[in-house]
């Protein structure tokens, strides 16, 4: 999957060279930068399709980067974190990235995670040639082409996986989707038990943005034993 622009920022100057070394040989274009500074005048001035950023820069943290690419930009960012503490992690993903990878990592892991992120992005973005990009239900409004959530007039930041989720719900308004088949759609991979967990984290992130009350949520009901639905 060559010919694409990936930023990498990390201030262990070791870290980012060899990044871009494993994503040079696959054929991408990197940006790479050691501050955050920097990389915030890249990604206003080039065309980019994936961010890698480090949590702990110089001058700016990778989550408030990552905040900035997400008020404007759709594409996958993946963290490098140090700490292991879950809290980065739920941050991260909390604030739009889509994938995070603790240091030290095998390069090859994270090239693969690359991979994947840019996969789903890729088909997510391909063109529909029928059916409705743009749902509104109950103050709830969705915009596949614009990649727009607005919730009674207000948006709502979303990463890729979450925007995928609730526009397969929206777009099935009324049928209860099982986990199985909201994983195979959205993630296009083969559902196994523990996919289900990955699924449930998501709803539970994707709810918190929605800000749905935990007892009775008013969009993304639960259909105990059978899946998800959205009530029209």
């Amino acid at each position: 999957m060559g010919n694409l622009n990936i930023l990498i920022v990390d201030d262990e100057k070791e870290i980012a060279d060899l990044v871009e070394l494993y994503l040079k040989n696959d054929g991408y274009t990197v940006y790479k930068f050691y501050n955050g500074n920097d990389a915030l005048d890249c990604i206003n001035k080039e065309e980019l399709d994936m961010a890698i950023l480090d949590v702990m820069l110089p001058d700016i943290d990778g989550f408030k980067i990552c905040e900035k690419i997400r008020e404007e930009y759709f594409y996958p960012i993946i963290m490098l974190t140090a700490k292991v503490e879950d809290m980065d992690k739920i941050m991260g993903l909390t604030i739009g990235a889509d994938d995070y990878i603790t240091k030290p990592f095998n390069p090859l892991e994270l090239i693969a995670r690359v991979k994947t992120q840019l996969r789903r992005y890729k088909r997510y973005n391909k063109k529909e040639e029928i059916g409705n990009t743009e749902f509104e239900i109950r103050g709830l409004s969705i915009d596949k082409e614009g990649h727009k959530v607005m919730l009674f007039g207000e948006g709502i930041v979303l990463t890729p996986i979450e925007f995928s989720i609730l526009f397969y719900l929206v777009e099935n308004v009324g049928k209860v989707v099982s986990s199985e088949e909201l994983f195979e759609k959205v993630w296009g991979e083969k559902y196994f038990e523990n996919s289900n967990n990955t699924v449930m984290a998501h709803i539970g992130r994707l709810r918190e943005k929605l800000k749905e009350p935990h007892r009775n949520p008013k969009f993304i009901k639960t259909v105990w034993g059978v899946g998800y639905k959205i009530e029209k």
